[in-house]
């Protein structure tokens, strides 16, 4: 394996378009208002929103080679670079915890003492901050052989614990009913009432859905290894355009038998999402990094060093807006009411709000891009 002589702008782009979506589809004018490819898919099958998670777990594995990688030809030592890493996951998932406890008790909100007792422990950061962990310690320690075995132990090994696997006291699983499933029982004896609020009887992020969560982010890391291969770049298009159509078709298949599901991470749902992730990736690869467009790139790689700043800060200020009141209205509603509910249609209220949202951010990343601020995690 070689290291590329430079930066990969395609990876930052993919990054970068990522988390705009997350920021998008995270921050409607009204959540009653909002068009369906912008919402989640209710249990089985999926929009384009359910993309954008699997999106940046399969980017996390693709930086993992690029990022170690380096460092393993350097000369760093691997029990350093796992100190490191371990320290890394415990920033990120502590990351996760804040934003889920935000804002702790202040602003007239629940008491703290209640927010202890159902302070949601799984979450979006806690899931990347668990497989970034677990896949950048297999690429360090493991060749590529076992990596395709531990990927195929994961996504093969989800099935007949989801699918067959009878509920303890009794009872047949049934994947279409949210909570009938071995993976919503754990999460509800093991979290408790830890779970997320609307979820009830699972965990979007929950314990069992991570195992193939893992194998999304090592389906990366194989797409990470083509990437620093000494093929031609065209090459390394051509071949990420063939595996992901195949992991398309694959994943689609699976499906019919192994119902493709984000709020499950079915094992479908996983090579589908990571087959249309490294179809996304050999396009920005070929528009950014072999044709370079540089002008089309910098929105977005201005978004991508700064992915999760962005997230965390996005979501802190979301909430505070909306409690933070301006005599009987919040912030929030202040806002959406007197800048866009007021004189737009209600879906498209919603959706410029949302936009303006993704623009004020780029706005404050920008300035952070001209003084050379990056705020590494």
């Amino acid at each position: 394996m070689s290291a590329p002589p430079q930066r990969l702008v395609s990876v930052d782009v993919f990054r970068g378009a990522t988390i705009v979506a997350m920021i998008l589809v995270n921050n409607p004018g009204n959540w009653g208002k909002v068009y369906a490819p912008l919402l989640h898919a209710e249990w089985h099958g999926w929009t384009p929103t359910d993309l954008i998670f699997p999106f940046f777990l399969f980017i996390v594995g693709v930086a993992i080679v690029l990022a170690l990688g380096r460092r393993i030809e350097a000369g760093v030592e691997r029990r350093s670079l796992t100190t490191k890493l371990v320290r890394r996951s415990a920033v990120l998932f502590g990351l996760g915890l804040f934003l889920s406890g935000y804002p702790f008790g202040l602003f007239g909100t629940r008491t703290f003492e209640r927010l202890l007792e159902t302070w949601r422990i799984p979450g979006v950061l806690q899931r990347i901050a668990v497989c970034y962990l677990l896949a950048s310690l297999l690429f360090l320690y493991c060749r590529k052989p076992a990596l395709k075995v531990w990927t195929a132990v994961c996504l093969l090994g989800y099935w007949p614990l989801l699918a067959l696997t009878p509920m303890p006291g009794g009872g047949a699983p049934d994947l279409a009913t949210k909570g009938q499933h071995l993976a919503g029982w754990l999460d509800r004896v093991v979290l408790g009432k830890h779970l997320w609020i609307y979820g009830k009887v699972y965990d979007p992020e929950g314990i069992l859905s991570t195992i193939p969560a893992l194998a999304t982010t090592l389906l990366g890391l194989f797409a990470g290894l083509l990437l620093v291969s000494d093929r031609p770049a065209v090459e390394k298009v051509a071949r990420l355009f063939v595996r992901g159509s195949l992991l398309v078709v694959g994943g689609y298949v699976w499906g019919w038998f192994f119902p493709i599901s984000k709020g499950l991470w079915t094992s479908s749902y996983a090579v589908f999402t990571a087959g249309m992730a490294t179809c996304a990736l050999a396009l920005c690869l070929w528009l950014f990094d072999v044709e370079r467009h540089p002008r089309m790139a910098r929105p977005l790689v201005i978004y991508g060093v700064n992915a999760i700043t962005v997230f965390v800060g996005s979501g802190v200020l979301a909430r505070t807006l909306g409690i933070l009141k301006v005599g009987e209205r919040t912030v929030h509603s202040w806002i959406y009411g007197g800048l866009f509910a007021s004189w737009l249609p209600p879906y498209v209220a919603s959706l410029a709000f949302a936009l303006a949202w993704v623009v004020g951010w780029f706005l404050v990343l920008w300035v952070m891009d001209r003084r050379g601020v990056v705020i590494k995690v």
